[in-house]
């Protein structure tokens, strides 16, 4: 019967059937949560490892094809995710939490190398092991193609070890959690006013500031000898309110300041305290009523959608001079920038405009503000990315006292790539920009591929390995899971003093973890557990699949 062969059989059809049968239950089952924890888009995992132990397979060129064009498109769609805020992660405290997130990948890949040297469990299979204790699959997918270029052949005791100690891994993260907050008696209310005090919570890049001048050092002089005057600071004056006159003004580099005027001011966060001192001291006024009290002048953000803008810098538009109004900041990718001349404009940023009606339309006009065309997909870079990143990955490299020369492969290449051109593409005129649906799109279409396909290769023989021993596999990835997390989660809290809800986001950023980061901002309403994982997720996931990689080559 056609139907039976459709099932049973080995051709295209069957293939697309049983991938697509597979996804989709594993999707569903996904969704299902266990004591407020579900294991989403890894359960496709264990529904193939299933289909496989039942003899559902694919034939053996496609499905190697497909796990390595999933696994691409994955780990691709990630760099071009974190490529922006790849090298800003390393600014002031961010240098501390990546250093303490870098211990734990460290230290895991440490025990996991010394219960392989004291049980002997084979180097292939600790990989997959320590991959699923500490939730990254795309390791485990550095790791088979590391294997596989060395032999030619696929190891699928790696999926069979990331499989048994994936779902410890999850609650091992939130578990440890628990006990760093149980050693340091750690009181919520206390971290949330320390938080507030601190200013932890404010992720952005520029805060503004209303300032009465009162420094007679300012007073008569322009807001162009100020800046002089105030060097390597960045802000800006974006406007003046003439109290005498109870007028509200754009600010120019002309503008005269006097005594007991104000002026709202937009600067980087650790510059603001200095530029308030100098000018006067800081005073509440709305940031509305800058707008509303002089209907003259309006606030807009414009969206950067011309591809000529692309790589450009702010200053060489001349917005100012041409339209009479004041660029105060500059949105990327949810982080505010302060508008500086020299800042790079890319496709995609929202551009903060003041000025009037009349005035914002002719910038609008300049930079485009169309939204529809940032939904129009820029595939040309993306394949040119994959295409360049399959080629690095290529590269061999001759590592001393490494039996095989060192690849970054298909998992490595794309990543590298994708992280630089999200930064640099601008500057060989490449529009990266993608939209957060489309990106999140390529993404999970990726790793739900290479779920598939690595769980129906695993399948066959699976059940008989965990009976042979497999049980103890989970056992030594909770060990890999909860031990770097609580040496190095107690080290942040005695010696560098995190924040704990900032921790909270390092632990889970430092496993690239949704579950884990999902559990840590149910404990407050801030968003420093957020914070923390955006700031060591860039670097995080490049260590994971190249720590993955050297394992394998070397031991």
């Amino acid at each position: 019967m056609w139907f039976i062969d459709l099932i049973t059989g080995n051709g295209i059809a069957h293939s697309v059937l049983l991938l697509a049968f597979v996804i989709a239950l594993g999707i569903f089952l996904g969704k299902i949560k266990i004591g407020g924890i579900s294991l989403g888009a890894t359960f496709i995992l264990f529904v193939g490892i299933v289909c496989g132990h039942f003899g559902l397979t694919m034939d053996h060129t496609l499905i190697n094809f497909m796990r390595d064009f999933g696994l691409i498109l994955f780990v691709y769609a990630i760099g071009m995710q974190v490529g922006p805020g790849f090298f800003e992660s390393f600014k002031k405290g961010g240098l501390t939490l990546n250093l303490i997130a870098t211990g734990i990948v460290f230290l895991g890949a440490i025990i996991a190398l010394i219960i392989h040297f004291i049980t002997d469990i084979p180097t292939p299979t600790m990989v997959g092991i320590m991959s699923g204790a500490v939730t990254n699959t795309p390791g485990l997918g550095a790791a088979q193609q590391a294997f596989k270029d060395m032999t030619g052949d696929v190891d699928n005791t790696m999926a069979m070890g990331y499989a048994v100690a994936y779902p410890l891994g999850v609650i091992g993260i939130i578990l440890s959690m628990i006990v760093v907050k149980v050693i340091f008696k750690v009181n919520f209310s206390k971290e949330n006013n320390d938080i507030e005090n601190a200013g932890e919570d404010d992720n952005k890049n520029a805060v503004s500031q209303s300032v009465v001048i009162e420094n007679p050092a300012v007073f008569c002089k322009t807001i162009l000898d100020m800046v002089k005057m105030l060097p390597n600071t960045m802000f800006r004056i974006s406007r003046y309110w003439d109290m005498e006159k109870n007028e509200i003004s754009l600010a120019t580099p002309d503008t005269i300041l006097k005594n007991g005027d104000r002026i709202f001011i937009v600067a980087n966060p650790a510059d603001i305290e200095k530029v308030t001192a100098f000018f006067g001291k800081s005073v509440n006024i709305e940031q509305n009523n800058w707008v509303t009290a002089n209907t003259k002048f309006i606030n807009r953000r414009i969206v950067v959608t011309k591809p000529e803008h692309n790589g450009k810098r702010l200053g060489s538009l001349h917005l100012r001079r041409l339209y009479g109004c004041n660029i105060t900041r500059v949105s990327r990718a949810g982080v505010d920038l302060v508008a500086d001349p020299d800042l790079v404009l890319q496709l995609g940023d929202r551009v903060n405009v003041v000025g009037t009606e009349t005035a914002i339309d002719g910038v609008e006009k300049v930079l485009g503000n169309s939204m529809k065309r940032l939904e129009q997909p820029n595939l040309i870079s993306i394949f040119i990315g994959i295409a360049l990143g399959v080629i690095f990955g290529s590269i061999p490299v001759v590592i001393p006292g490494v039996p095989q020369p060192f690849k970054l492969g298909l998992a490595g290449g794309p990543l590298l790539i994708a992280i630089l051109i999200a930064k640099f593409g601008y500057r060989w005129k490449l529009v990266t920009y993608t939209t957060q649906s489309a990106n999140m799109m390529i993404k999970e279409i990726g790793i739900s591929i290479f779920l598939a396909c690595v769980g129906i290769n695993a399948g066959n023989g699976f059940v008989d390995t965990i009976l042979n021993g497999g049980f103890s596999w989970i056992g030594y990835g909770f060990i890999i899971t909860f031990l770097p997390l609580l040496i190095m989660g107690i080290i942040a809290r005695k010696f560098c003093k995190v924040n704990y809800f900032t921790l909270t986001g390092v632990i889970a950023g430092s496993y690239t973890d949704p579950p884990a980061l999902a559990y840590a901002n149910s404990l407050t309403s801030k968003d420093a557990p957020a914070v923390g994982y955006a700031t060591v997720y860039p670097l995080t996931m490049f260590f994971r699949v190249l720590l993955a990689e050297l394992m394998v080559l070397i031991f």
